[in-house]
């Protein structure tokens, strides 16, 4: 049972990572929205807890990156958000 659990936590992080990039790739978010990296950032943390089940080294590292690239892209949203609200 514990095995479907951490398999539909990893699949939710897939559609959500795969879903921001379709909606990048088809116009519906541009790369620096809130949307996308969400999106992107739940996603990586989604599979990086499924991970920790069914461990593999080079997966891990690169959620961890992913991880990493949504944060810098949502520092720079609110930012951006901030110094158009201080304008």
């Amino acid at each position: 049972m514990i095995d479907i659990l951490f398999d539909v936590i990893g699949m939710s992080g897939t559609a959500l990572v795969v879903g921001a990039f379709f909606m990048l790739q088809l116009g519906k978010a541009a790369p620096e929205s809130l949307t996308y990296n969400v999106m992107n950032l739940t996603g990586a943390i989604l599979l990086l807890i499924s991970l920790c089940y069914n461990f593999n080294l080079a997966s891990f590292v690169i959620e961890l990156f992913w991880i990493v690239a949504s944060i810098i892209g949502l520092v720079k949203y609110f930012k951006a958000k901030q110094s158009a609200v201080a304008t």
